[in-house]
């Protein structure tokens, strides 16, 4: 019975990690919009601030097809910017169009959440 007890509470453990992370997937585009609103962030510093602001841990196989979409949206721009290093970096900004998509965004989690009854 003890052991059936252990095994049922891993389950729920392992749902929840699961259900964790599908969740933080779904809300990445979310994540990069907010992130950048804040400052603008070439891919590895982008990659750094989500792991450090919000705990969610993204490889770059992941970052940049989605800010590829972004800008497809016209939701983000680029610039290269040169460093001392001879190698420039891609920067990434939010546009006014990304603005106004965050904010309709947190918009909708607000009323998502307050929909959500926790008893």
């Amino acid at each position: 019975m003890y052991y059936f007890f252990i095994y049922i509470c891993n389950m729920k453990n392992e749902f929840l990690k699961n259900w964790d992370t599908q969740l933080k997937k779904g809300l990445l585009p979310f994540f990069v919009l907010q992130a950048l609103n804040q400052k603008e962030c070439y891919g590895y510093e982008l990659i750094q601030t989500l792991k450090d602001s919000v705990g969610i841990e993204v490889t770059e196989s992941t970052i940049y097809p989605l800010l590829i979409r972004l800008m497809k949206d016209e939701l983000l721009i680029h610039k290269w910017v040169e460093q001392q290093s001879g190698i420039p970096r891609k920067y990434y900004f939010i546009t006014e169009e990304g603005k106004s998509n965050l904010l309709e965004m947190k918009k909708n989690i607000e009323e998502m959440m307050q929909k959500i009854e926790i008893k």
